[in-house]
This record gives structure tokens, sequence and C-alpha cells, in this order.
């Protein structure tokens, strides 16, 4: 079997739009609207600006059809919950017809689509949350990549920092939020050692995850993930349910950075990009210096079903002339 990465085959970025679109680059949804991405504004005194009091979901768009939307929404919906945003400008049939309008209007195949709720601001002068007016936004951009395709065959360098990610005690990692600090450090700190990316332990020094991304590894002939302290990514969920059909085993349990050390093989997961394989860690090299087998695996199945269609929605993409939600 090949150890190349496969990926469905390459389809036009974007429909035939005749004459140059003012959303080539992207969309935007603010104060109600669809604008070009590019006319985007963030209001300074919303604290989703100041305090990072906001959450978000990210969904993916590939060949014109939405992957897992409806999940997208449930955990949206259970973000907005636990941070007890209650003044929602938005119903989830809003959000619904939105996101299709942002990919619809730009008229990319493949697309990067983020919705966005903020706390809003109380009146100047108060401190007090309970009157502030949440705010919703969302955007739509080409789609994104952790690591291209070109770097998924040689496979990314990771970095695991010492820095803890902020406790599960202090904030809640099943809200998917904004507080990347100690990434954006961490990220510094992997740049600085030559690495593509980083990953952060938790108190007890155990592997968590990353800016975007889940840790798979196989560590004694078995797949295994972190099982507390990190987002439940929806890639992730994806590919736990892939090795069910592929009858792989995978085990959610703590792993140690001395444990990573020893796996035979690595790989991320995310919705920018899928599954991604790792080459090496803090300067330790991964396996026999090619995909293994059961990343290949996984790879292979999670793009041959998103192709087939598994989990799709297609975009409304006759929705395009109507700017107006």
């Amino acid at each position: 079997m090949s150890n190349k990465l496969v990926w469905p085959a390459p389809t036009s970025d974007v429909l035939d739009r005749g004459e140059e679109s003012a959303f080539q680059k992207g969309s935007a949804y603010v104060d109600g609207k669809i604008i070009p991405i590019e006319e985007a504004k963030v209001p300074l005194l919303d604290w989703g600006f100041l305090r990072s009091d906001a959450c978000q979901d990210t969904v993916s768009v590939w060949d014109g059809s939405f992957f897992r939307l409806t999940d997208h929404l449930d955990r949206f919906e259970r973000s907005v919950q636990r941070l007890r945003m209650d003044t929602a400008p938005v119903t989830r049939s809003d959000i619904h017809r939105i996101v299709h309008k942002l990919v619809a209007v730009c008229g990319f195949r493949d697309a990067y689509v983020q919705i966005i709720m903020t706390r809003g601001r109380p009146p100047i002068g108060s401190r007090d949350l309970r009157l502030c007016s949440n705010s919703f936004q969302a955007f739509c951009v080409p789609y994104m990549w952790i690591a291209n395709p070109e770097k998924q065959e040689i496979g990314m360098a990771v970095h695991v920092s010492r820095r803890v990610r902020i406790p599960p005690q202090s904030v809640d990692p099943l809200v998917k939020h904004y507080h990347w600090l100690d990434f954006e450090m961490g990220l510094f700190e992997a740049y600085e050692n030559g690495a593509d990316t980083v990953v952060l332990t938790d108190l007890d020094g155990n592997i968590t995850e990353g800016p975007g991304f889940n840790v798979f590894a196989v560590i004694d002939g078995v797949l295994r993930t972190p099982s507390f302290g990190m987002l439940d990514g929806m890639t992730r969920r994806t590919v736990m349910e892939l090795c069910n059909e592929l009858n792989l085993d995978v085990t959610q349990e703590t792993i140690s950075l001395e444990r990573l050390l020893i796996a035979s093989e690595i790989f991320l997961t995310t919705t920018a990009g899928g599954i991604i394989p790792v080459s090496s860690v803090n300067g330790t090299g991964i396996g026999f210096g090619s995909v293994g087998e059961q990343t290949r695996r996984i790879h292979r199945s999670y793009w041959d079903k998103r192709s087939s269609g598994w989990y799709g929605e297609p975009v409304a993409y006759a929705q395009k002339a109507l700017l107006e939600p």
C-alpha cells in the first residue's frame, strides 16, 4: 500500500460568477447585514473584544457541502448556554440561513465558516454583564489548512510546551472559546525551537490540545487520545466514528509527554485540514519517517466519506443574490 496521502480530486475554488465580485476574498455577517469580509469591524466596547467573552464554532465546506453542520450548531448552542448568553439576537434557524448565504454570496466550493457570539457591552460606566445585549457575527473565507497537503506529506513538527493549558476548573474546555494567549505564547516557543505548532499540557503534565486541533497517538499498537482538558473537537468525534467502522481500537486516556515520545504514529485532527500527520515531537522523530498505517487508513476514510457526501449538507447557492438575511 502506498504511503502517499490521498485527497478527493480538486474542484473549482469558486462557482462561475462572471464579473469580479466584491466578495471574492470572503463575506461577513455584522449588524444584521452581509458585507465583504474586508469591511467587517469589531465594536471596540464589545466584551468579546475587551475580555475574550465570546464563543465560536467553525464549519467547513468541501466540494459545495457543509460538513456536520447540524452537529456544529448543536455545539454552538451548548457553548452559548454554558456562557449564559441569554439575549442572543438570532435563532438557530437564523444562523442556519446566514451561513448558507455567506458561502453562497462568495460562491466558494471549499470554505471555512465561523459563527461567533459575543457578550456585547453594558452601558458605559457599568461592569454588570447582566446588562449586556449579546451580539452575533459570522464570516466565510476560502478553506483554511493548518498544514497544506504538501506539508502533510512530510508531517508536522510539534513542540510540546510545559506551558499549562487554561485548566477546566477555570474555563470550561467544552466551550469553544477565544482564550488563546497560552496557545499564542506557546506558538512563539514552538517557532523558536524549529517546530510548526505547539501542544500544551495540563497541570499534571499530560497532553491536552493545540491551537485548533486535538491529538491522537498510536502507543504500544493502540490508538489513544487525551480524555481530559480539551475541546471535544468535531474532527476528533469523526475519527472516533471512523475507527469503529474500520475496526480500529481507540482509547481515551491521559497521555504524558514521555509516553507521547514513544508513539509510532501521531496525528492531529482539525476542521482546518482533517487528519494531519506528525513527523516529530520536541525534535524526536516519530515512526519510520513516513505516514503510519493507521493514520493513512483514517485519513483516506475521512476524505473518501466526505467526498461521498457523508454528513454533508449542500450549500444553497441559489441564495447568492439575496444579501439580506
